[in-house]
């Protein structure tokens, strides 16, 4: 018992044992240590709860990590390979400076300043370099002020763009772009895509196809913006953008835009000019100053400020520039000759002009002058003779001898392109003015101006038709007169006789090679005007007779050059027809008679000062409508006067407002000039002598039996 007593005292206790025992000799540490096992089974003990969220943290991380990095290197290969791809597929810098599938048609008139323009017109003569310094700072100022510090595009604008866009209501990619200037211009090349004519229908809808705002475009756009960076020098970049940004007015590029407005150079312009310019970037139509040029200072005003904060103009710069501000250059100002310039596109082959590939310049024979005069005759007789509430439409035509178009008014509209052009497209009845042809078939015939004829009432019997009592238009008679003071009365009946004396059919052939229509009406009211011509058509008629009866063709155009090379004239329209229509004899009688209607007869309100005139006066059927046409020794004239709808016109011939209009026109444009008459020898064409033949009367069924008894009765 001894021996084991003793072993146990030497044996070493456990470290269980210990513990316990120590618990046992101090209860509290027990009670604490059951009690944090319990904390710590129930968790809430804050330490362990934050280790635990930080591996949990840890975890996500690492495994967000071990995709992330995996997912970025897949999003950086694909935007590499995108970014190489266009890199790759850009052209040179040469290449994206002009892209037009189209050329662009530049009009001048006949002192060769420029006057109108059709399609794009382009200079690509203009560089980030060269431009004025204002211009460049107005653009920058505009568009993209930290251009020269970004790397093609800014999130901070795009972003803060899709926040305006949703704040105004919008589709968060329409209205403000944020777009950088590298982006517009990415935008403007299409992405690289080159138009084709067989994919597209028109240029526009390609360039709409270009424009178009999904997030799948600007994301491509973006990585695009990228490629031209890698590309191209910030300068090159901004050289194509101003070379190829569309400024309203057909100008395609500052220097087109500063040409066509201020009619200078980009490299020249002056701070208020720039600020104009730089303004028609947000929307060219809308801001075009020759659509509305209060509204475009107003803007060029804001630009200004922008400037002044951006410091690009100290506060004294920007007050002059508004004191000052941009005005247009007086042919941009008048906005003249678009009825003639779309007249002139129209009289050429369209790979010329409509569909030239190449930029056309056309030499025409338009006057700024005689246009400015036709327009203002125009607006005063409507002023001050027309109801105010008017719908009635007027066009007016000046023309040299030789057949040159000096002014064209095509409707009461004075601008514009593509309107319709009642002096060339609109076939209208041409009443009385159509008489000289009838009288002119008939001096060919061996009929003087002398010669008489019966003006009494008349029934003409037609195959098919009733028969047709004809009047005049004061519903009187006046027996025997001669056939001058017939056709300077217009009086109808003698017409009609002498139509049917010489026959209808001379009559209509004789109009077709005078060049007024290719369907006549053949009835027997064809002497009154029956059939549908255009006043340019009347016009070149009555030339051809002051051209003593050989044949005038209109024509508006002289030269035609290609914009790269001047001093090459591609096409010339010198050749003029040598058709004889009339003899000399008919046609000096003719201008004879004519001279007595401004004289003596309907037309005696066209005359004007000591100028020897000659014309005829034409009102259609229930008055729908009123011409005048006639001419001087210098220059030939028309004007007509109708609604579009046909209605008839209340109280208004030939002889009067056309008249009016006609003469307040030609008087402007012979001022200066000596008056020159149109006869040689005025005293050998007196009416009252020399009165010879009697026109015999139509053949009608009593007519012809009159004739018949006559003969018989003689006979016996």
């Amino acid at each position: 018992m001894a021996g084991i007593k003793k072993e146990n005292k030497s044996r070493k206790s456990f470290t269980a044992e210990n513990r316990f025992k120590n618990l046992a000799k101090n209860p509290l540490r027990k009670n604490f240590q059951t009690k944090k096992k319990s904390e710590h089974l129930m968790g809430s003990n804050p330490n362990f709860l934050i280790k635990f969220l930080r591996k949990m943290i840890l975890f996500f991380l690492k495994l967000i990590w071990r995709f992330f990095w995996r997912i970025s290197l897949v999003i950086f290969l694909c935007m590499s390979t995108a970014v190489s791809y266009y890199y790759l597929n850009l052209k040179e810098f040469g290449g994206l400076l002009d892209e037009r599938y189209r050329g662009s048609v530049t009009l001048e008139n006949n002192t060769g300043e420029v006057f109108a323009w059709r399609g794009d017109n382009f200079s690509e003569n203009l560089t980030a370099n060269n431009i004025s310094p204002h211009l460049k700072n107005a653009v920058l100022a505009t568009e993209d002020r930290k251009f020269y510090a970004h790397v093609g595009i800014s999130p901070r604008g795009i972003a803060s763009a899709i926040y305006i866009n949703l704040k105004e209501g919008r589709n968060p990619l329409s209205g403000h772009g944020g777009s950088t200037i590298t982006q517009q211009t990415a935008k403007l090349i299409c992405l690289g895509k080159p138009f084709k004519q067989s994919e597209w229908k028109t240029e526009s809808a390609y360039e709409a196809n270009c424009r178009t705002s999904t997030i799948w475009r600007k994301l491509k756009e973006a990585l695009f913006s990228l490629s031209l960076e890698f590309k191209f020098s910030k300068d090159e970049i901004l050289t194509i953008y101003l070379n190829r940004v569309f400024l309203g007015a057909g100008a395609r590029g500052f220097e087109a835009a500063a040409q066509r407005y201020f009619a200078k150079s980009a490299k020249i312009v002056n701070p208020s000019e720039a600020a104009m310019l730089a303004g028609l970037l947000k929307a060219p139509t809308r801001y075009a100053p020759t659509n509305n040029l209060k509204r475009s200072q107003e803007r060029a005003n804001l630009i200004i400020g922008l400037m002044e904060r951006q410091k690009f103009l100290s506060a004294l710069e920007a007050k002059f520039a508004r004191e000052n501000p941009a005005i247009l250059s007086k042919h941009a100002q008048s906005r003249e000759g678009g009825y003639f310039a779309d007249w002139v596109m129209a009289s050429l082959p369209k790979y010329l002009t409509y569909e030239t590939t190449e930029d056309v310049v056309i030499k025409t024979t338009f006057d700024p002058a005689m246009q400015k005069a036709a327009e203002a005759a125009v607006r005063k007789v409507f002023k001050y003779q027309v109801s105010q509430h008017s719908k009635a439409q007027a066009a007016v035509i000046i023309m040299s001898p030789n057949g040159a178009i000096r002014a064209m008014v095509g409707g009461r509209e004075e601008s514009g392109t593509g309107l319709f052009n009642r002096a060339t497209q609109a076939l209208r009845q041409t009443g009385s003015s159509f008489k000289p042809i009838v009288y002119a078939a008939a001096l060919e015939r061996g009929f003087s101006p002398n010669d008489l004829v019966n003006d009494e009432q008349i029934t003409i019997d037609s195959p098919g038709s009733s028969p047709w009592t004809p009047k005049n238009y004061s519903n009187t008679f006046n027996g025997e007169v001669t056939l001058t003071r017939a056709f300077s009365e217009s009086l109808n009946i003698p017409a009609i006789k002498i139509s049917e004396a010489i026959g209808r059919k001379n009559v209509s052939e004789l109009g077709k090679k005078f060049g007024l229509f290719s369907d006549p009406n053949n009835g027997p009211a064809i002497a009154l005007g029956t059939s549908e011509s255009t006043l340019l058509d009347l016009v070149g008629a009555y030339a051809t007779i002051l051209n003593q009866g050989t044949k005038v063709v209109p024509f508006g155009w002289e030269k035609l050059k290609l914009k790269k090379n001047k001093n090459e004239i591609l096409m010339a329209n010198s050749e003029r027809p040598t058709i004889k229509v009339v003899t000399p004899e008919t046609a000096q009688n003719l201008i004879f008679m004519m001279s007595e209607v401004t004289k003596n007869g309907t037309g005696k309100r066209a005359k004007f000062s000591d100028w020897e005139l000659a014309g005829k006066t034409g009102t259609s059927q229930s008055a729908r409508d009123a011409w005048f046409i006639g001419f001087s020794k210098h220059y030939v004239a028309g004007v007509w006067i109708g609604y579009d709808d046909n209605t008839p016109l209340q109280g208004v011939t030939g002889g009067g407002l056309p008249a009016d209009i006609w003469r307040t026109a030609m008087d402007e444009i012979h001022s200066g000039l000596t008056p020159t008459p149109l006869l040689a020898n005025r005293q050998n064409w007196n009416s009252d002598k020399n009165i010879s033949n009697m026109v015999d009367e139509p053949s009608t069924l009593g007519t012809i039996l009159g004739k018949f008894f006559n003969k018989l009765f003689e006979s016996n």
